[in-house]
This record gives structure tokens, sequence and C-alpha cells, in this order.
């Protein structure tokens, strides 16, 4: 009997599990790079992985917000779009994979991100229908066309038999020939298996078609980001902050100082910022206005330079983060430069049924604190200035609500759009139906920053030191207590106003062993620091922060 080539199975023409996964998860993050390119070109901002990510907020802030704050702190957004990416990639892994036998996979899994993605950016009203189906169509069609150029290149081909020792040929009468002899290979010659080898699909092309098209996507996507924001960020070089009209003094000198202890005037680069936007607005100064309506005599609309025109106030106000653990650092201490927000009112005329302020940014995001906070006469501004400079984009430019006694969730807007007056049950914040409360003043509360928990101290004189805070209200008092011992005054530090936190010191003898210490503070009206422990949620945390040390 002849012999003849042995029949290549199905599985052996299809591309091998890791490459075929490989192709899908590039693919993906193709998808998500050109989302990001084409929302950067049509000015479709969030782009669809922004708007997934909002819509995940949206949804699951309330039962998740305490959770990411605790285990990624100030990089909770950074960590929600990383899972994002992950999890993409890893369903297009799984979508490549599928594709080794269902070649229409993709398309059909790649249009239904793009429906998911075209959706949740049409939920934000600055994305039209027409921007948002077209950043998904562009997305859709390049990552599919990825996936399916590195399948083919995944892709085995048919094996041809090189080795010359085929079947038998056969003369015209039916008699086999003898088949001519294979002249022996020489040292230099490829055998059978490699020329075999050299048949098959060339994994270094593979992989650097793959390497390059992920090079590519991440440049362009760099690229369309920095282009999108350069006149932005030129018309902002170009900003110079007035003289205030009236300037609040910071202290002179402190009467000690403390190694370790937070400064009293936080820097710009080290003061907290937690909010729900995943991507920091980039917002145009010379097309920004300030919309004032709703319960007004006389609504109107200011520009960012008639705002910058206006008599404006520089105080010092320190913000807190509704999620600040006891002890925690979502607190921080600035100079705050702005207009008074009774001055805006005034020209305004509030109608006498007006009970709330409800303030929009232009990403949405909303919350609302009772109208008597910006005339009581405690500070209550739009800041559009922070430590003598611009505001931040980070912070809010290009203006905010700054609001002393308030936590920032029902007060501090950043890139501050609205300002609505309302009854108060004519609108709720953000927050609100999420389950934390409707008012948030801050609550009196201290921390120990030096030593800190867990350290090593040096035997003899020791001292610790820390912050207390009252915004509005003021500290008058803060007390230490060493190894449940009683409690003892510490020294304070000057305070510009009752709207800033205070710093403290107090010294002791440390001993050898392990030792533990709390502090508490006293409010000028007389009111002592909470005691019991209670979550942040619904209206802040309490309890008083006690560390442990060696000596």
């Amino acid at each position: 009997m002849p012999s003849e080539l042995p029949a290549e199975s199905t599985a052996d023409l299809l591309p091998s599990k890791p490459a075929a996964a490989l192709s899908g998860a590039v693919g993906v993050g193709v998808a998500i790079a050109v989302g990001e390119i084409a929302s950067k070109a049509l000015s479709a901002d969030p782009s669809p992985l922004y708007a997934v990510g909002g819509a995940f907020i949206d949804r699951f802030a309330g039962s998740l917000k305490d959770i990411a704050i605790q285990l990624f702190g100030k990089n909770d957004k950074t960590a929600l779009i990383l899972g994002t990416v992950i999890i993409s990639l890893c369903i297009g892994a799984l979508i490549g994979l599928g594709a080794r036998r269902r070649q229409w996979l993709p398309l059909l899994a790649f249009s239904a991100f793009g429906v998911f993605g075209a959706w949740a950016q049409t939920v934000r009203a600055e994305v039209g229908i027409l921007d948002a189906c077209l950043t998904a169509i562009y997305a859709v069609a390049i990552g599919v066309a990825c996936t399916h150029l590195l399948l083919h290149l995944a892709t085995p081909k048919p094996r041809t038999n090189l080795s010359g020792s085929g079947s038998p040929t056969r003369t015209p009468t039916g008699t086999p020939s003898p088949t001519p002899p294979t002249p022996p290979t020489s040292p230099t010659q490829s055998g059978p298996e490699e020329r075999e080898d050299a048949s098959l699909p060339s994994r270094r092309r593979f992989l650097g078609t793959a390497g390059g098209v992920i090079v590519l996507a991440y440049a362009g996507m760099k690229v369309a980001g920095a282009l999108a924001g350069e006149d932005v960020i030129a018309a902002v070089k170009n900003i110079r902050i007035p003289r205030p009209f009236r300037r609040r003094a910071l202290p002179a000198i402190q009467p000690f100082e403390v190694s370790g202890v937070a400064e009293y005037v936080t820097p710009t680069s080290e003061f907290y910022r937690i909010d729900t936007s995943l991507r920091t607005p980039n917002v145009d100064a010379s097309t920004w206005r300030l919309k004032i309506r709703g319960l007004v005599n006389t609504p109107f609309e200011v520009t960012y330079a008639e705002l910058l025109a206006m008599p404006s106030i520089e105080e010092v106000v320190t913000l807190s983060c509704v999620s600040n653990e006891v002890g925690g650092d979502l607190i921080g201490n600035a100079v705050w430069q702005g207009v008074p927000l009774s001055d805006l009112l005034e020209r305004a005329g509030v109608q006498a049924e007006a009970e709330q302020l409800f303030s929009r940014s232009v990403d949405g995001w909303t919350c609302g604190f009772p109208i008597e906070a910006a005339a009581d006469g405690r500070v209550a501004m739009v800041a559009y200035a922070m430590n003598g400079a611009r505001l931040p984009t980070a912070h809010g430019f290009p203006a905010r609500l700054v609001v002393s006694g308030l936590y920032g969730y029902v007060s501090a807007t950043k890139w501050l759009e609205t300002i609505e007056l309302t009854t108060w049950r004519g609108a709720n914040g953000f927050w609100v139906p999420r389950g934390w409360s409707k008012e948030g003043p801050v609550k009196l509360s201290s921390r120990i920053d030096v030593p800190r928990g867990g350290s090593r101290v040096k035997e003899g004189a020791l001292a610790l030191g820390g912050v207390a805070w009252s915004p509005s209200i003021g500290v008058s008092t803060v007390e230490v207590s060493i190894d449940n011992g009683p409690w003892q005054a510490a020294e304070l530090g000057n305070v510009a106003s009752e709207h800033t936190w205070v710093q403290w010191r107090f010294l002791w003898s440390a001993t050898s062993g392990t030792h533990t210490a709390r502090v508490r503070a006293t409010d000028r009206n007389g009111n002592a620091q909470v005691t019991a422990n209670q979550a942040p949620a619904p209206n802040g945390a309490t309890g008083l922060h006690q560390i442990s040390f060696s000596v």
C-alpha cells in the first residue's frame, strides 16, 4: 500500500490559546484607546471608559464609598479606572479564546461593549447621541479589526510534505515507479523538520505586531489628550489673580514647632482630593458661566472675568471630607480667595420661600445646604484661588464653593456651574439618596500626628503633637491622656480665625515600655468632643484618636 500524508486535525490549524487570549485582550485595549482618542477629537467628554466608570459610581457609590477610601485612600478613582481596564482586558481574553472557533464572536461582543459605552456617555448631558455613536463605531471597528489581524497571524498554516518521502509515483500503466532517492542532507541544508517549522506562523511577527499596536494606541491616546487640553492650559497660564478686598492674616509665628505635625497651611500639592469625578474636568474659563437661578428675583450669569473683577475676600479655612476616619488625613487647611456668597445672593434677591442653596458642577455632581450658612457670618464664598494662586484644576478650577463648618459632601462643589435657590425638600444632593444625611456640619475632632502609631521613640523628653478642629466655631482646649491616666492640657498654636484647625503640643517624660496616648478637644462653645465611636456614615465619624508606641 502506498504511504499517505497524515491528515491535520482542525485543532492543529487554530491559534494557540495563549495567542488567542492575547489577541482578544489587545483588541479590547485598542478599542478603549480609540474610544479615548475619538472622544477627544469629537469633544465628547467623558469618554466611554470614564462614562462607564461614572455610571458604576452613580450606581454603587453609596455602598462602596467608604470601602474604596479605606482600601485606596486618595487613589480610589485611579483604582476604579485600573480595575475597569483590567476587567475589560480579561473579558477581551475570553473573547479571543471563543473566537478560535467562532470568528463572529469579536464583532458581537465588541458591539455590545460599544452600545453600553455609548449609552453611558449619553447619560451625561454634555455628550450628544451622534458623538457617542461615532465614538463607539470607531472603537468597535478598529478593535475588531485588530483582534482578527492578530488571530490571523497566530493561526498555523497547513503544512506540506517537504521531506521527499511521500507516496510513490505511478506510471501510466499503474505500476509503481521507484521513488527517487532523497539526496543526503548537508550540514548547511535545512532538514525536513526545520523546513516544516519555517512554514508555521512566526511567533516573533505575531508578538511584534501586538506590541506595535499597543504602543501606537497608547501614544495616540496621550497625544489626543495633550492636544485636547492645549488651549485650556494656555488660557490658564495667562490668568492673573486680583488683590483681595479683605485679607485674613496668617499667624506671624507659632509658639512651638513639633517635627511631623501637619503644617498650619496645607501645601496645595498635599491637599486631599475626594470627589466622584474620575477625570478632572478641563473647563475653558473663556466660555464658563456661573448661573444663579431658582427662587430669586433676578436670575443672572457671571463670566470668569466678571467674577475676578468683583470685590473678593481671602480667608483661611479648614475643609474636611465626611469619610475621614478618626485620626485620618482627609482634611486640610488652606488660604482661599473668592467672592462672598452673600454678595451674589444679595444681587439675585433671594425670595422668602428659599431654604436651600443647591449647587451643581459641570460634570453633574450636586449638593445642598441651608441658606442660613451663607448668611450667618461664617466664611462662605465662590473661591477661585487657593494658597495665593489660581485654583488648581484638580481642586475645582475655575471656581468652587468653600463653606466653613460643613463637610464637603453638602457644600464643597468643585468646577461650579450653577447655584440654585430652592426649598429644603425641593432637591437632594448626590449623596443624600445614597444614605448620607441631608445636613453635614463638621464634627469637633482631634488627631495625634507625633509620634506615629507603632513607632519607637527614645526615653526622656518627648513632644506629642497634632491638630484639632471645629471650623466656624473654633477649638478652646486640647487634652492628652497617657496610658489611660488623667487628662492633661496641651499647648495650642496660634490661628488665623475660628475657621481653621489648631496645632497642639504636649510635653511628656517618656519612660521605657509600651504606651498608649489619647487626645480630645473642646470647642469655644464649651462642647466636648464625642467619645463614642461612630463610622463616617451617615454624617461623620466620632471617637477619640488613640495610638500605641514604644519607648
